[in-house]
């Protein structure tokens, strides 16, 4: 059975936290709520659990996760920011956004897009996903609650326990949210190109 911890919307219990934060340092498997929609998330870096999630979702290995950030500072260290690019990210966030960059060598050469050595990046306007992430320290390897065969993503906590207790080692119960998965930016380019439109409205930036 997973471990399921109901955590305040908008007032996140810091005790909560810190056992979700330990599940994590210790090769967990856990599921959180953004402002889009539920996601599945692991330790940076964490090969295993990173597996297990590709397991869950069905992808392969070249199935890209997004570095989950709690700020533009941390931003910086996993991909390359220039002035221009500051500025749309600084507009844009936080937000339900996911955005391509060029990775630095912090990240982990298999995380990274085999040829363009890309990234997905990431800051949730979600009070229990940034409370997660600034108690956790360093961004969270994530993607997409999505399961095979599903259309949309999965919103509803009890819908999620209901399938995956005993897939994953810990849920968050933060209540319902979003449906929609993020809107994706490519800002590799001289200009932002759009991937994807999801719940983040792209059109100021394009």
């Amino acid at each position: 059975m997973s471990s399921v911890l109901q955590i305040h919307s908008l007032n996140p219990q810091t005790r909560l936290l810190r056992q979700a934060v330990e599940r994590l340092s210790t090769g967990g498997v856990i599921v959180y709520p953004t402002d889009s929609s539920y996601a599945l998330g692991c330790q940076l870096g964490d090969k295993a659990a990173a597996e297990r999630i590709r397991h869950l979702r069905q992808t392969d290995r070249h199935h890209n996760f997004t570095l989950v950030c709690r700020d533009l500072a941390e931003i910086a260290t996993y991909a390359k920011v220039d002035n221009r690019r500051y500025r749309l990210l600084k507009a844009a966030t936080p937000g339900p956004f996911t955005f391509i960059l060029q990775a630095t060598h912090e990240v982990p050469r298999r995380l990274q897009h085999p040829r363009r050595k890309t990234i997905g990046i990431r800051v949730p306007d979600h009070p229990i996903a940034r409370a997660l992430l600034a108690e956790m320290g360093e961004p969270i390897m994530s993607c997409t609650l999505i399961l095979p065969g599903d259309d949309w993503p999965m919103a509803d906590p009890d819908q999620i326990v209901e399938r995956l207790s005993g897939a994953v080692d810990l849920i968050i119960d933060g209540g319902p949210c979003q449906r929609e998965p993020t809107t994706v930016l490519d800002l590799t380019g001289d200009a932002p190109e759009l991937l994807r439109q999801g719940l983040g409205d792209a059109s100021p930036f394009l």
